[in-house]
């Protein structure tokens, strides 16, 4: 029908707008299993809803890619369902992250949350794409603001509650629209808060020859 904007369309429009929050800030970090209760009562005095405490998850995550012709990096998706809650499976994207501003004090990517059905595996294979890992991530998240701070042990697929380390995985993120860089300035301040129980970084994948 003319006149009437495709979804397409719409989409673009609410991106050029920036209300649709398509960017993600990101610092990671990790601490021993045998130091994570003092990290985890530290969350709990600096993070909003101390009473309610924080939201437990346990989640299967896949990791997939799909290569393109002409094209250097291939296209990540990532696809996770709750292990204990009957919530929709979450697809999501995750763009290469932007190294033009070396003074940032964030990782920064383009990246795009939406939910979908439990078909969506088979669909993405369908379309080409390659699993090319998967895992468990068993944890807390706590919320500050719009700050999400989680602190996870990640496990093994098909080897029970087999850990791949002795450490716990710690990560700060923001999603927002793009623009608003200020936001990094935020999370550092948060961050040195943490010291010296666990050091969150800006991981420099390329230096690592791996993708998250």
């Amino acid at each position: 029908m003319s006149g009437v904007p495709s979804t397409q369309d719409l989409l673009s429009q609410a991106l050029n707008s920036k209300i649709i929050p398509n960017q993600e800030y990101l610092l990671q970090g990790s601490i021993l299993d045998s130091a994570s209760d003092h990290l985890f009562q530290r969350l709990k005095g600096l993070c909003d809803n101390v009473e309610s405490g924080p939201q437990l998850f346990n989640d299967h995550e896949l990791c997939l890619s799909l290569r393109a012709p002409n094209q250097p990096q291939p296209l990540m998706l990532r696809v996770r369902r709750s292990l204990d809650v009957d919530a929709p499976y979450q697809l999501r994207y995750i763009g290469q992250p932007e190294v033009g501003d070396r003074t940032r004090p964030t990782l920064v990517r383009s990246s795009i949350d939406v939910g979908c059905t439990s078909t969506v595996i088979d669909f993405l294979t369908e379309l080409g794409c390659k699993i090319d890992f998967e895992y468990f991530s068993k944890g807390y998240m706590f919320r500050k603001g719009r700050m999400k701070i989680t602190m996870s042990k990640i496990l093994k697929v098909g080897k029970g509650d087999e850990a791949l380390s002795q450490s716990q995985l710690v990560e700060l993120s923001v999603l927002a629209p793009t623009g608003q860089d200020a936001i990094g300035e935020e999370m550092k301040s948060f961050a040195e808060q943490l010291k010296p129980l666990v050091q969150l970084e800006k991981i420099d994948y390329k230096r690592l020859g791996t993708m998250p």
